[in-house]
């Protein structure tokens, strides 16, 4: 892959790392906020979005770590 490939990659994915860090920060603000208005299973919920959220800014942040490395 060429060096623009590479850049062009690794903004896209620092893009999307950013989106779902914001995704997963909003989960964790909405349960804040709603606190004892929220369901046992809407808080659960919540926790499971901003779980995947994580895992997916990480395989980001991870992909770009790869292509750097290579």
């Amino acid at each position: 892959m060429s060096e623009i490939g590479k850049a062009i990659k690794n903004v896209g994915d620092a893009v999307d790392e950013g989106i779902h860090r914001g995704e997963a920060a909003g989960e964790r603000a909405k349960r804040d906020v709603a606190g004892d208005a929220m369901t046992p299973g809407e808080k659960l919920g919540s926790v499971a979005n901003e779980v995947k959220r994580d895992v997916q800014a990480d395989m980001d942040k991870a992909k770009r770590n790869i292509r750097e490395s290579t």
